[in-house]
């Protein structure tokens, strides 16, 4: 990683801290449940869902932390896209949330892209 230049350097550690923090909140915050139940899933699908999540931004976190790869950026993009389709479907308003729960993705976006487009193969 040390052959990015500062401003790639300073994109990829807040990637960093989003996937690894929401990680963290959403361990501890309980607005998970929250938003699962307002989406309708049964409530008994609400803890293995949130763990499922919770462990994979852990995962891609760490391995935007470890690796300046192009296979990650793709899967940390793919792992955004499928949580901005299923928010869509189940929760659309979210799209207007003024904290921009899903608005916020669409600069993440382009902070992979131009991580990947550096990145090596």
């Amino acid at each position: 990683m040390a052959a990015l230049p500062l401003k790639l350097h300073l994109a990829l550690a807040s990637l960093v801290v989003v996937w690894l923090a929401t990680a963290v909140v959403s361990m501890i915050g309980g607005e998970g449940e929250a938003l699962l139940a307002r989406a309708g899933v049964a409530a008994g699908w609400h803890a293995p869902l949130i763990a499922a999540g919770d462990a994979l931004d852990a995962v891609l976190g760490l391995a935007l932390w470890r690796w300046h790869r192009r296979w990650i950026y793709i899967l940390c993009a793919l792992n955004m896209i499928v949580m901005t389709l299923v928010a869509t479907v189940l929760l659309p308003d979210l799209w207007l949330d003024p904290l921009g729960r899903l608005l916020k993705n669409l600069p993440i976006a382009t902070l992979l892209y131009l991580l990947h487009e550096d990145a090596p193969a």
